[in-house]
Formats: C-alpha cells, sequence, structure tokens
C-alpha cells in the first residue's frame, strides 16, 4: 500500500460521510415549513428523518458484503453518485412523493459511507496511528449529526429549505470528480457470492424493527400496525442471524461476538449513540413546544456542544495512541452520566445559557467514548473481520438510535397525558422531558457498569512496541 496517497483517501472518505450523517439531522427543523408548503400532516412529513434512518439500516449490514465484492474507487464512487442523485431529486422536488423518495435514494448511497470509511481507513493506517484517524471519524460520527439541527434552523429561518439540498449537492458532486482522478483502492476484493435470502431477511429485520418502533411513536406500542411490524421484523432479525452462522461467507459476520470487547464495545457505543440523538430531539422540543424558542434558538443551544466534538476528535485520537481507550472512555462516561443529571430538573425558567452549557459539558464526554471504545473493539479484530464489525457496530448503533428515541418521546408523552390535571405538576409536558431525560441518565449509568467488564488491550503505542 506504498503507493498509496493516504491524507487523499482520508479527506475524500471524511467528506463524504460527513455530508451522509449530516443528512441524519438536517431536516429536524425544516418539516414546520414543508407541512406548510406540501399540506402534509405532522407524522407524515416526520418520515423525511425517519426514512432517511430506516434505510440507513438497511444499508448498513450489506455494506460488509458490498466492501468485500466492490473496490474501494467502484463503492465509493457509486454511493457518492447514489447520494448526489438523491440530492439534486430533494431540491427539485414537486411533491412530497418525490421528497420521500429523494431522502430514501439519498439514504442507500450514504448507509455505505461509514462503513467503508472505516474499515478503509483501518487498513491502511497501522495500530499505533488508527486512534488519531479514528478520531477523525469520531468528529464525524459526533459532530455531524450535532450540527445538522443548526444548520437547518438557520437556513429555514432566512432561505427556502431547498437550499438545505443545494448546499450539500455541490460538495458531493466535487468529492466524486476528485475521487475520480485521485482516489486508489484498498479493500481486497473477493468473489463473495451474492446470498438474496440473506439480504431479504435482514431488510425485513433491520427495516421491521425500525419501522415498528416509528409505528410505536406515532400510533402507540398497542397499536395492531406496531405489534406486526415489530414481530416481522424480530422473526427475520432471528431468522438472518440463524442463517449467517450456517453459511460459510455469510453476509455479516455475527462471530464477531465471540471477541470478549465487542459485545460490550457495541453496547457502550449503542446506548451512548442513543443518548445524543435522544438528546438532540427532546432538546429542541422543549425549547420550542414548551418554552417558545425559535427553531434557530434551539439549534444554536447545541452549537457549543457540537464544537467542542469537533475540536476534542482529533485530541483524543493522539490520546488513544499515546494511552489506550481505558483511561479515556471511564472520564467520559462519568462526565456524560453526570451531565444527564441536571436535565432531569429543567423547568419553565430553566435558561438558555444552562441549556447551552450543560449540553455541551455531555457533548464533552461523548466525544471521550464514541471514537475510543469504537476503536479498541475493532482493533481485537483479525483484518478479515474489520469490515463485518463496522458493519454491526454502524447498524446496531443505527437501531439503538431509532428504538431509543422513539421510546423516549413514547415516555415523554405518555407521562405528559398521564400527569395532566395533577396539580402537584403544574408542567406536564415539562415533566415528561424530565422523566425521558431520566431514563437517558439509567442508561447511561448501565454503560458505566459496562466498563468494568471490559478487558482492554495494552495501549496502541506498545503494543506496536511488543509486535516489533
Amino acid at each position: 500500500m506504498n503507493d498509496i496517497h493516504k491524507p487523499t483517501i482520508v479527506a475524500l472518505l471524511l467528506a463524504g460521510s460527513f455530508i451522509a450523517i449530516l443528512n441524519q439531522t438536517l431536516m429536524i427543523t425544516a418539516i414546520p415549513p414543508i407541512i406548510n408548503e406540501m399540506n402534509v400532516t405532522p407524522n407524515s412529513a416526520q418520515w423525511l428523518t425517519t426514512v432517511f434512518m430506516l434505510v440507513n439500516g438497511i444499508m448498513i449490514p450489506i455494506s460488509a458484503f458490498l466492501i468485500e465484492r466492490f473496490t474501494t474507487r467502484q463503492l465509493f464512487i457509486t454511493a457518492m453518485s447514489i447520494f448526489a442523485a438523491g440530492t439534486l431529486l430533494g431540491g427539485t422536488a414537486p411533491n412530497f412523493e418525490f421528497l420521500i423518495a429523494s431522502r430514501v435514494i439519498q439514504s442507500i448511497g450514504a448507509g455505505v459511507m461509514l462503513p467503508l470509511m472505516t474499515t478503509v481507513f483501518l487498513l491502511i493506517f497501522p495500530i499505533n496511528r488508527r486512534g488519531s484517524v479514528m478520531g477523525l471519524i469520531g468528529l464525524v460520527i459526533s459532530f455531524a449529526p450535532a450540527i445538522g439541527p443548526v444548520i437547518s434552523g438557520w437556513v429555514t429561518e432566512h432561505y427556502h429549505w431547498r437550499v438545505l439540498f443545494y448546499i450539500i449537492l455541490p460538495i458531493a458532486v466535487i468529492d466524486i470528480i476528485i475521487a475520480l482522478f485521485a482516489l486508489r483502492n484498498v479493500t481486497e476484493v473477493k468473489k463473495t457470492k451474492f446470498d438474496v435470502q440473506s439480504v431479504i431477511m435482514s431488510s425485513f429485520g433491520f427495516g421491521g424493527i425500525l419501522y415498528g418502533v416509528t409505528n410505536a411513536g406515532n400510533f402507540g406500542w398497542s397499536a395492531p400496525i406496531t405489534i406486526v411490524t415489530l414481530g416481522i421484523g424480530i422473526l427475520s432479525l432471528i431468522l438472518f442471524i440463524t442463517r449467517q452462522l450456517k453459511l460459510k461467507h455469510p453476509m455479516l459476520e455475527f462471530r464477531v461476538f465471540k471477541y470478549a470487547i465487542f459485545p460490550f464495545s457495541v453496547f457502550i457505543g449503542s446506548i451512548t449513540f442513543m443518548g445524543l440523538i435522544g438528546t438532540e430531539t427532546l432538546i429542541p422540543l422543549y425549547m420550542q413546544n414548551m418554552r417558545d424558542f425559535s427553531a434557530f434558538e434551539a439549534g444554536l443551544s447545541m452549537l457549543p456542544g457540537a464544537l467542542i466534538t469537533g475540536l476534542m476528535g482529533p485530541f483524543i485520537g493522539r490520546l488513544f495512541d499515546k494511552v489506550g481507550g481505558k483511561w479515556i472512555i471511564l472520564p467520559g462516561l462519568i462526565i456524560i452520566t453526570s451531565a444527564t443529571i441536571p436535565f432531569i430538573f429543567i423547568d419553565i425558567n430553566t435558561t438558555f445559557t444552562f441549556i447551552m452549557v450543560i449540553y455541551a459539558l455531555r457533548m464533552l464526554g461523548l466525544s471521550m467514548i464514541m471514537m475510543p471504545i469504537q476503536t479498541a473493539a475493532l482493533n481485537q479484530l483479525p483484518k478479515s473481520l474489520i469490515p463485518h464489525g463496522a458493519a454491526l457496530d454502524g447498524t446496531m448503533r443505527m437501531v439503538a438510535a431509532s428504538v431509543g428515541t422513539a421510546v423516549l418521546v413514547t415516555i415523554m408523552t405518555s407521562v405528559t397525558a398521564a400527569s395532566e390535571g395533577n396539580a402537584s405538576i403544574p408542567y406536564p409536558d415539562i415533566f415528561g422531558v424530565n422523566v425521558a431525560f431520566g431514563v437517558i441518565g439509567i442508561l447511561a449509568l448501565c454503560t458505566l457498569a459496562a466498563y468494568f467488564f471490559i478487558k482492554f488491550d495494552p495501549p496502541p503505542s506498545k503494543q506496536a512496541e511488543l509486535e516489533k
């Protein structure tokens, strides 16, 4: 791999993955003007965000097969071209149906980007430098979804919502053009057989669960459509996993969970990411619906936290290379758990500054967890299993974020409804938010407990010396 220009590959994959992940949250504060312009219900409009995560959740497991079957150039250029086509359609969509279709097309391309980037980075960098480069991935994973509501709030307050697509499109096109000339192949192509049954089971499994939880948020957990879709999803997922364990060359290798660190790493990463997306959902609801802040102000309250994750990513990466994940992750878990507690007590008088500072503190903890826990786990896998480990980790995070957010919103609305008419609870809607944050706090405590079951490798710098 001496002929590979690593900075070019890093820049191309980071840019592509950043705009792909940014799109997860980019439409959140653009939904109200779209409702008015296209005359759709809030439940229907919410699908602009939900369908993106839904298709992402379906594509990520398939990405492990795609990474093994096609060259780096083929996969990157095709994925970015599909994403760009969806972005162009979104900017020119004549009606809501075309707009939903554009989000599906975008997500097909976006779903491949993060696992591809993670796999390529781990292949082209030695173990003692992986932390530094994975710090950049941590920046993308944490910073992109955090900055999405800020950009969306500002654009929709000053311009038409279609501008959101026109901002993304040139970046995607430039990335494709540079890749045509500069990107080199990194991954090893294998003649892996395309298993149609696995793809169908995977799509119905992960898609069914995400769709079922979305239905739970809209119609309630006892609604027939929720029970049916969740049932189909769970059954399909069981069949999918069973089939993968029997196949000689599975589409997704679940045997990565035999490596001791992996289950605990995925649990901590998934719950932490769920807390990120859940908090980003609850804060705008509280600020806009209960406190009459504008969409831009709600996004602005999260800007310092987003900037902290961006600034901390490369620093945490270099620190990981020197000391390993063990002594970075624990302080991060303590910080994120401690910073969740104040949100349990926000009320009608909580200031903008308070929310901004506590959220920023929480994001500091998150920046110390996301990259180190993922890198520590993937470092223990052989190179042949890295695409499967990266895909499984990404899938679990996406499922946790979607399922967790729907559960949190359901808890918030249920507590609000149950508290109405109770004289001791003057603001039932805010009390619902408090309880939802209480659940995030309990889950954060669970990740703290899980940490003590992890057996970490020596720091990468020390490990590299031992391998010489």
